[in-house]
């Protein structure tokens, strides 16, 4: 369960309190005066991350592998058989190969 931090409205006095995140914060008592009433405020937090997995380090490497790869490939030199696009006038006159088999 997460740790709050509170200043309550009727004496000022700061304090924590361990409660669930689905907790009121209305609910909550003031250790010092017992009053309701008290105000949340807002803390710093720390995380702790379990394993060699840290957020984004997979995602990272992927895209600097990527880059890699893109900066290997345009130092090749130019393929020399380039892929020209057929037009439907080019094809006009192709021969099909159902036009080629003997009667």
């Amino acid at each position: 369960m997460p740790v709050y931090e509170y200043r309550c409205e009727q004496c000022t006095h700061q304090f924590e309190a361990t409660q669930s995140m689905h907790a009121r914060q209305e609910d909550t008592v003031c250790p010092k005066c017992n009053k309701l009433g008290a105000t949340r405020m807002l803390s710093s937090f720390a995380s702790k991350v379990k394993g060699s997995h840290k957020p984004g380090f997979e995602e990272i490497k992927a895209y600097d592998m990527l880059n890699e790869r893109m900066d290997r490939f345009s130092k090749l030199p130019p393929a020399m058989g380039k892929r020209v696009d057929v037009s439907p006038e080019m094809m006009a006159g192709a021969v099909t190969p159902t036009e080629n088999t003997p009667p």
